[in-house]
């Protein structure tokens, strides 16, 4: 018999091109994202003995994972662990892990973000911070509020005072919006200090009502309040914020931090009331918070830098990455976060 036909050897698949290198984080201007937990690799230098490769920067407006600020790792984790436990018979009141919100007249663009700490998350604990936003009028003659409180987490009432007291604030305000709006247009600020302060005092008798019908100490039974009146027309720069308690309010212009409450608050919620009449400017960015972000902002320099880099930014951030900023992370600083801003065009 013939012997078989040879065979032709099997050819090997052709190898697969070779993948681009990742971004390099330390392109694209100066952001911050080197700070914390961003691995740094080396940029790469393409082939053997061809030209180095370019760094490839990353597409506008991306934001690199941080796992955190600092040199030192946050003791709970990034992400919600345990769920609070539930009452059947009190479903209506469960609070989501976290809100947010966002609008845009005029000249200006608000986002604001309520989220559970990590210390909450990691614990099953509900969060005790609350944040309402709400427009009332229509046309140029509205006005817009947000108010946010956040209560002690070691507190047993705290969620349920932080509530309470915004819807009180708020109904208040919906209630004498004409009047509010009338003196923010005419710039008649005393009156507008003396009338939010009672408003705030008012709030804060409440909670401590409700804490004697609850058999409750004043001080488990309270919380920090912030709020923010913004009118549509967009012929008026003028800002009010009020508040009392922990918390805080910031201004980004030119590029720096301004403190806009010198001296953090050392007294009972409703003792240290707080007003600001602010004219805004192009480029400003108005921030308002609770105690779980004012004081890394005033502790910490890596964090109001991180956001200066991050919102200095010709357009404001969107939904998303407003939530992303809102959560950096520090080693040490665990409670529940609330946080309006308002970027100025």
């Amino acid at each position: 018999m013939p012997p078989p036909p040879a065979t032709a050897p099997a050819t090997a698949p052709a190898p697969p091109p070779p993948a681009d290198p990742p971004a390099d984080p330390r392109v694209g201007g100066v952001t911050g994202y080197a700070l914390g937990g961003v691995a740094v690799p080396p940029v790469s230098d393409g082939p053997r003995g061809g030209p180095p490769r370019a760094p490839v920067a990353p597409p506008p407006g991306a934001r690199p994972v941080v796992r955190h600020l600092g040199d030192r790792a946050p003791t709970y984790a990034a992400e919600p662990g345990a769920l609070p436990r539930t009452d059947p018979a009190a479903v209506d009141a469960l609070t989501p892990d976290t809100v947010l919100e966002g609008a845009r007249y005029g000249t200006y663009t608000l986002r604001a973000a309520s989220v559970r700490g990590d210390s909450a998350r990691y614990r099953g604990e509900p969060r005790r911070d609350h944040l309402l936003t709400a427009r009332f009028g229509s046309g140029d003659e509205a006005l817009v509020l947000v108010v946010l409180a956040g209560g002690d987490r070691a507190a047993p009432g705290a969620a349920e005072a932080a509530a309470d007291l915004c819807r009180t604030v708020a109904a208040a305000v919906g209630r004498s919006r004409e009047r509010l709006a009338a003196d923010i247009l005419a710039g008649h600020r005393e009156a507008l200090r003396s009338g939010l302060q009672r408003l705030t005092d008012r709030g804060h008798g409440r909670l401590r009502a409700r804490a004697a019908e609850l058999g409750l100490a004043e001080g488990a039974y309270t919380a920090g309040l912030r709020g923010l009146l913004l009118p549509v027309d967009p012929r008026c720069s003028t800002r009010i914020c009020f508040g009392a308690g922990a918390g805080g309010l910031f201004r980004l212009r030119a590029g720096r931090w301004q403190d806009l409450e010198p001296g953090a608050p050392d007294g009972p919620a409703g003792a240290d009331f707080r007003f600001r009449a602010s004219v805004a400017r192009p480029g400003d960015v108005l921030l308002l918070c609770s105690g779980g972000l004012a004081e890394p902002m005033r502790e910490e320099a890596s964090l109001s830098a991180e956001l200066t880099a991050r919102w200095s930014a010709p357009e404001p951030p969107g939904l998303a990455a407003f939530l992303a900023d809102t959560q950096l992370r520090l080693k040490g600083y665990a409670d529940d976060r609330t946080t309006a801003a308002v970027w100025e065009a």
